[in-house]
């Protein structure tokens, strides 16, 4: 099988993982990660150092997944990355489990969780998060570096912006647009179209307050 590694060491790295387990198609060599230390074992793989990692061993590797929470800095990891070797293999995890449609187009270095449903015709952008048990509807669009979170269900026809987050157990309704880099809180129902770089939650869903590209949300 293919060598591939994981860039993070923390609680999204592992469940990926274990995805990557489930999905038999590739060798785990193990995890990279500048702030944990080299040699720290995680489920039998060990950190073998920082973004460095690929550079020197660079003939060794198929490819590989940035397993980061945070939309932004899974973006800024990908652009760090690239810059050290523009050609680098980004791969898609699929778990076994989701359900995906006839039609649905998947971008690099995105991950469907467990129990995910992707309906028709959906696209899903790069490097995104389709998390547990979450939906997406018919010919909708997730762009790229954005999450779904737990239990969230988008509707179909939705747009939802570049970097932008649906927390947990949040429901966008048919047809809206989420703008980039906003935020929608957990248990939030959507029901009209949500400006960029905002925060939004409660149901009905009003924009909170204003957001910057780099701020955490979780």
């Amino acid at each position: 099988m293919k060598n591939i590694i994981i860039f993070g060491a923390g609680g999204h790295a592992k469940v990926i993982a274990d995805m990557l387990e489930k999905q038999d198609n590739y060798n785990v060599l193990g995890f990279l990660d500048d702030n944990v230390s080299k040699g720290t074992e995680i489920y039998g793989y060990k950190v073998l150092g920082g973004k460095d990692f690929i550079s020197e061993k660079s003939n060794e590797i198929f490819g590989g997944v940035v397993a980061l929470g945070d939309n932004w800095v899974r973006k800024v990891v990908v652009e760090q990355i690239i810059e050290k070797n523009k050609n680098f293999n980004f791969i898609t995890v699929i778990h076994p489990s989701s359900s995906i449609a006839r039609g649905v187009k998947i971008g690099k270095g995105s991950v469907v969780m467990a129990g995910t449903i992707i309906n028709s015709d959906a696209i899903i952008g790069e490097h995104c998060i389709i998390n547990t048990k979450s939906s997406v509807g018919h010919d909708s669009l997730v762009k790229d570096y954005s999450t779904i979170a737990p239990n969230a269900t988008v509707a179909g026809g939705v747009i939802i912006g570049k970097c932008s987050t649906v927390s947990i157990s949040s429901t966008i309704l048919h047809g809206i647009t989420v703008g980039d880099n906003t935020v929608v809180g957990a248990g939030a129902t959507v029901i009209q179209d949500l400006p960029s770089h905002t925060v939004a939650y409660g149901t009905p869903a009003k924009v909170i307050r204003k957001r910057k590209e780099n701020e955490r949300y979780l």
